[in-house]
């Protein structure tokens, strides 16, 4: 599986679908869904976005458990991510939720390359897969907010 990496696109429309209820279930259900997560954000706090994430450790973990109920949610699980948003549009809330912070084109890549780690790891299906990777490359595109002129694009860099 390649994990194809596109580059973002300042004021481009950002078009993604939430991945198949398949790739929930191919996962483990909710408990496989948090494993993978956790796996993730693991890798995250290993990498050179963690400075995005809380350095506290128990502070870290609540952002895991918060963060895996949202996927839980995207990805067909029951809806356990509602209350965190208070409401508002599941999707357009975790792109607020990241307006806080200073995201440019490299720490996108640098998520994205955490998530593909966390990802190889998985013993299912590589279409299923596939199909959350979609997901997570072109909704990450949605939270870079500081643009620059990159001369050069290089997503494995």
């Amino acid at each position: 599986m390649s994990f194809e990496i596109t580059r973002t696109i300042q004021d481009e429309k950002v078009n993604f679908k939430h991945p198949s209820p398949r790739f929930f279930e191919a996962i483990g259900g909710e408990e496989g869904m948090q494993k993978l997560m956790y796996r993730f954000y693991d890798i995250i706090y290993e990498s050179d976005i963690h400075n995005f994430f809380p350095q506290d450790r128990e502070e870290f973990d609540k952002v895991k458990v918060k963060n895996s109920k949202f996927f839980i949610q995207v990805c067909g699980g029951p809806k356990v991510y509602e209350d965190e948003s208070g409401g508002m549009d599941l999707d357009e809330y975790m792109i607020r939720v990241h307006d806080d912070f200073t995201i440019d084109e490299n720490a996108r890549i640098e998520w994205l390359g955490c998530m593909r780690k966390a990802l190889e790891e998985q013993e299912i299906d590589e279409e299923i897969k596939e199909d959350f990777w979609n997901y997570v490359e072109a909704f990450s595109k949605l939270t870079v907010n500081k643009f620059r002129n990159l001369q050069s694009f290089n997503p494995y860099h």
